[in-house]
């Protein structure tokens, strides 16, 4: 039951009435009261019951599936957004995108997509008082191959840092990208990782020890 319409003696019994008949908690229900209801005068005028109306909250998976959704929609990309791998890590759902164009989706270098999964994550966390859920979008295995495509790009910088003794400035990437750098080079006593620059252009720094 994802709505209901409620009355009670006055608007706490709706909401409690409609709580237990849906059998959801509080914070996972919105409310609209349609009608607050009235005591009646004196016994001459009868009261009236409060009314309301109980909705179920959205989860947040949910909310962004159908974010990208739209967004594909008015793309021309994409046929369906698949919800994948969301038990192995509680706090984070993977989107995968299917369907034809993916490489306007995707973008040069992964940017559209990245833009994407950031908006998306902005608009599904807007409620600040809820659980942080961390969303990845991925269409074509493209974070797969990027994930190797940057292993093996940090392996050849860490290669000519160690090399020529001088630090090594990569490009512009995003917060999860860096990641995949800095744990590829995280063993190499060659070497050292950190980030440096604002947000869009933050880039890692390969430096020699």
């Amino acid at each position: 039951m994802d709505e209901i319409i409620q009355e009670g003696k006055n608007v706490q019994e709706a909401i409690a009435r409609a709580l237990e008949k849906m059998g959801l908690p509080r914070e996972r229900v919105d409310i609209e009261v349609l009608d607050e209801g009235s005591r009646g005068i004196l016994g001459i005028i009868s009261s009236k019951n409060a009314r309301i109306k109980a909705r179920r909250k959205k989860e947040k998976k949910e909310i962004a599936r159908e974010f990208v959704e739209g967004v594909c929609e008015r793309l021309g990309t994409g046929t369906q957004v698949n919800i994948v791998a969301e038990n192995d890590h509680p706090r984070q759902v993977v989107l995968e995108v299917e369907g034809e164009n993916m490489g306007l989706l995707i973008g040069k270098r992964g940017q559209t997509i990245d833009a994407l999964q950031y908006l998306t994550t902005l608009i599904t966390n807007r409620e600040k008082d809820e659980e942080y859920l961390r969303v990845i979008i991925d269409a074509e295995n493209y974070r797969n191959r990027r994930e190797k495509t940057l292993e093996a790009l940090a392996k050849r910088m860490a290669e000519k840092a160690a090399r020529t003794g001088r630090k090594v400035l990569l490009e512009p990437m995003s917060p999860q990208e860096r990641r995949v750098i800095h744990m590829t080079l995280k063993d190499d006593d060659r070497v050292k990782t950190l980030s440096q620059g604002e947000e869009p252009f933050r880039k890692v720094c390969i430096e020699p020890n």
